[in-house]
């Protein structure tokens, strides 16, 4: 999943990005509220994590200016102010969550995990095809019931079409939703994941196949009967 974080302390945008990045997803960032405007208007992200006292635009404008143009992207703010006029004055710009600084990172992991699922209609933290099962707070995953041992992006990967299964993700969606501005995905970097992450769900010579190509759209993730 790929997160943006718009927040005007270095050190805690330093900090909060490298914990995220640790967790497998990947992360753009930046510390200028009209940078944070455009860069959510350019690239699809999951979550937003907004300051509201921000250099250029505030939180609270870039929320209403990106819910005016109908983006629903789940914001949630990170902010210093903790009254309960302040956190009803961000719920009602549209916000979708609210957590006061200083928070840990363990708090910020759940509260994302919890959007990205809401956004991809995943009531519980375990998602499952087949004998296949990922736990998106965890970050885990495990086939015929045995832990399976991916890299941070590969599990990114594995969650992003599980939360997609049965829909055809192409190679595109692939790239914006996993790789970050850190990233510049070679032609074939999409390939090879795909290729790797086969192998490793591939539990045992028999276990049934569940990511397919179609030629020219893409890839899904499901039980072909």
């Amino acid at each position: 999943m790929r997160i943006l974080l718009v927040e005007d302390s270095n050190r805690l945008r330093e900090a909060v990005a490298k914990g995220l990045r640790g967790s497998g997803y990947a992360v753009d960032a930046t510390g200028d509220g009209d940078d944070g405007l455009w860069m959510a208007r350019e690239n699809s992200y999951d979550v937003l994590l907004l300051d509201i006292m921000l250099p250029g635009m505030d939180g609270l404008s870039i929320l209403d200016k990106l819910r005016e143009e109908g983006k629903q992207t789940p914001v949630l703010f990170l902010t210093a102010k903790d009254t309960i006029a302040d956190r009803v004055k961000g719920l009602k710009h549209g916000a979708d969550d609210y957590l006061v600084k200083p928070f840990a990172l363990e708090e910020l992991l759940a509260r994302i995990d919890a959007l990205c699922r809401r956004s991809y209609h995943q009531p519980t933290p375990k998602v499952t095809i087949a004998d296949l099962e990922i736990d998106t707070s965890s970050k885990t995953a495990s086939r015929e019931g045995f832990r399976l041992d991916l890299t941070a992006r590969e599990y990114a990967l594995l969650e992003y079409l599980m939360m997609r299964q049965g829909a055809v993700v192409s190679r595109t969606e692939i790239e914006e939703h996993i790789y970050d501005e850190l990233v510049s995905p070679m032609s074939n970097v999409v390939d090879s994941a795909i290729c790797n992450l086969r192998r490793k769900i591939a539990a045992s010579k028999d276990s049934v196949p569940l990511i397919h190509t179609r030629r020219g759209q893409g890839y899904v993730l499901e039980v072909k009967k």
